[in-house]
């Protein structure tokens, strides 16, 4: 327990840039390590990119046939023997169910190595949460993410999101956008308290820096409303006068507004356009359907209706942002629900956090190119209750 303090220490009290040379000198001293690396996952969620000093030579990791990807996905430490001589432990580098990356710790191979993993899966998680704060001083982490050029727009969108995933003990929340490094307008937000899971999924319009603004002002018009404490319809109402004002109705866009009692399930719903919402409940995927109201911004003083809405234990909610439901093939076939249901019912054994991707790997087979024309958003929110 004396090293793990002193590991923790350690990485508190690091520079922001230098959190890796940190783990590395303390895992060295007090576990006697023989090499360390720090994995992150991309964008994209098909590598591992290793955190280096630019230029960046170290070679990236698939997240789907690797070790470190076998940690990242299972959210379990995964023990590599790398010689005789030698093991090698890849850690999830995760916080509150943000799936950040893999340490992967090399260590002598004799019995005591087993009887630390506890103790270096507490370090990685620590680790975890200083990346996500030295993220506000420094660039290594974003930069270390990427195995590509981001657009402007992209880097906009990312920066927007509250994050990729949320675990908490009523639920799991995870949604991932395409194409990672060409995004538009899509969205997705969300806040929770310790009674209230406030969710919203949001259809942009338009292309590249012109879609992301209009998102970007959207996005930051229902924030400003949320965070003084207003209810969701009046949110909507706000954030559709924002964006009339700005726009004069020439620009509009969809968003799909939740707001959750935590103890009950029990939801407030605005449909303002609207994203699409499929349930998995008892192995049957099913459409819900929402009264859909104005897009925001698309006429003045829009008044918007909340909806009920009730989620047991065990539902598994998937949110399609408009683009990647209406997507076609080359024949012409239009991914429908049937399509989508399918892919929902062939994940249904997934975690949540890996149930965005694999949706959209499914549409992407169904399109017939390897990336999308258009942006599309998967949500998935696997419903436990309390």
């Amino acid at each position: 327990m004396n090293r793990f303090v002193t590991a923790e220490r350690a990485l508190r009290t690091a520079a922001p840039h230098e959190l890796l040379d940190a783990v590395r000198r303390v895992l060295s001293e007090e576990y006697a390590a023989e090499s360390v690396e720090l994995f992150l996952a991309d964008y994209g969620l098909t590598v591992l990119q290793p955190v280096s000093v630019p230029p960046h030579t170290a070679q990236p990791v698939a997240v789907h046939d690797s070790p470190a990807g076998r940690a990242f996905g299972a959210q379990e430490p995964f023990i590599e023997k790398a010689d005789s001589a030698s093991m090698r432990i890849h850690l999830p580098v995760t916080v509150r169910g943000d799936r950040l990356g893999v340490l992967s710790v090399t260590l002598g191979n004799d019995g005591a190595t087993r009887g630390v993993l506890g103790e270096l899966a507490d370090i990685a998680e620590v680790l975890a949460h200083e990346v996500v704060v030295a993220e506000r001083d420094t660039d290594v982490y974003l930069q270390a993410r990427r195995k590509a050029r981001l657009t402007l727009a992209a880097e906009m969108q990312w920066q927007l999101l509250p994050g990729r995933s949320c675990s908490r003990r009523e639920y799991d929340l995870s949604a991932q956008l395409e194409p990672a490094y060409a995004l538009f307008g899509d969205n997705v937000d969300w806040t929770a308290t310790a009674d209230r899971l406030q969710l919203y999924v949001t259809n942009g319009t338009g292309e590249g820096v012109e879609a992301s603004l209009l998102t970007n002002l959207a996005i930051n018009a229902l924030r400003n409303a949320r965070r003084a404490g207003i209810t969701i319809e009046n949110q909507a109402a706000l954030a559709d006068q924002a964006v009339y004002a700005h726009y004069q109705g020439r620009r509009h866009l969809a968003v799909l507004m939740f707001d959750f009692d935590l103890s009950t399930g029990r939801a407030k719903v605005v449909d303002a356009g609207s994203p699409r919402l499929l349930r998995l409940r008892d192995g049957v995927v099913e459409h819900v359907d929402f009264e859909a109201q104005l897009p925001l911004g698309m006429f003045e003083e829009t008044d918007y209706v909340v909806q009920d809405f009730q989620a047991e234990p065990g539902d598994r909610l998937i949110l399609v942002g408009d683009r990647a439901h209406a997507a076609a093939a080359p024949e012409g076939e239009t991914y429908g629900d049937a399509a989508l249901a399918r892919a929902i019912t062939s994940t249904r054994l997934l975690p949540a956090s890996e149930v965005p991707r694999a949706v959209l790997r499914e549409l992407t087979g169904h399109r017939g190119r390897s990336a999308p024309k258009n942006d599309a958003l998967v949500v998935c929110l696997d419903w436990r209750g309390r």
